[in-house]
């Protein structure tokens, strides 16, 4: 078995970012950090098939993958489904 003993919300992600990354790859447009945004879609997923993955390193991952791809309007929906299922893990705690 992968992942965190098989949780769902792993599994939710990794089907998310599955579904990211095909889009990414079909997507006409030149984007110039393309290459940015497959190494951490790609870290994500090496990151969630070695057991439960850290909130911080989640929420990191999404800010690159997200100004990597930028404002990409055919991105948004795969893009948002993974913020949602990242989201799932839990918010990080607030500042003081």
């Amino acid at each position: 078995m992968t992942g965190a003993g098989g949780d769902p919300r792993v599994q939710e992600l990794r089907g998310a970012v599955a579904r990211l990354r095909r889009q990414l790859a079909v997507l006409p447009a030149e984007l110039p950090d393309r290459a940015a945004a497959d190494d951490e879609l790609a870290a994500l997923d090496a990151m969630m098939s070695h057991g439960m993955p850290e909130v911080p390193r989640l929420r990191r991952s999404l800010l690159l993958i997200a100004g990597a791809v930028g404002s990409v309007s055919a991105l948004s929906p795969a893009l948002t489904e993974v913020r949602e299922r990242i989201d799932g893990f839990g918010q990080l705690p607030r500042g003081r």
